[in-house]
């Protein structure tokens, strides 16, 4: 029987990278792989998953919002990765889930955990709850050596947790981070939950 997997880090953690690897690694043993991601990410074009390395890939499938997956479109193939998951809505990892009991088809999906209010995504909260296995890829905090955990939202380098859950960025926008370098640029605890 086919899995769900959810493969999470935070920022800078080389998740695409690896999806795009592990595409890569699929389609040179000549088998079959759907490419997809949320249709509202359009940060480096809306029909490519690209790296912040350079690496990049056309999207064979865009995922709306309300997204209603036919089994039988994803009949033969071995594999579909999904990047950007955490954007997905808990219908959309519902009909992903689907696609592994349907269509025997494995979904791999790359995601953040949390947003930079350390609060889950719907998308990676569902991903959290109906995952058969659920992998964290690692990566160093930008200011220390300790292992980011979260993502902080920074503005004129400063770090922030206002705005929208959701907005689009890199490098310039957001930073991974341990929680200590998190703790020392945001407030954290009360203050933070209640935005």
């Amino acid at each position: 029987m086919a899995k769900l997997y959810f493969r999470y880090g935070a920022m800078d953690s080389s998740k695409t990278m690896n999806l795009l690897a592990v595409a890569h690694n699929y389609r040179q043993q000549g088998k079959r792989v759907v490419l997809a991601k949320p249709a509202l990410d359009h940060r480096f074009g809306q029909q490519v998953i690209a790296s912040r390395s350079g690496l990049s890939k056309p999207v064979d499938r865009l995922l709306e919002q309300d997204a209603v997956l036919d089994p039988a479109e994803f009949q033969g193939l071995d594999c579909v990765l999904v990047d950007e998951a955490q954007f997905l809505t808990p219908f959309v990892i519902d009909q992903l889930r689907r696609l592994t009991r349907e269509a025997d088809v494995p979904v791999i999906c790359y995601g953040l955990r949390t947003d930079f209010r350390t609060k889950l995504f719907p998308g990676s909260r569902r991903l959290m709850e109906i995952a058969d296995s659920i992998e964290e890829i690692k990566v160093t905090c930008q200011f220390c050596r300790r292992k980011a955990v979260f993502n902080l939202r920074m503005i004129d380098g400063e770090g922030t947790v206002e705005g929208p859950q959701v907005q689009l960025g890199g490098n310039e926008s957001y930073a991974p981070v341990c929680f200590h370098c998190y703790a020392d640029r945001v407030p954290f605890g009360d203050t933070a939950s209640e935005l």
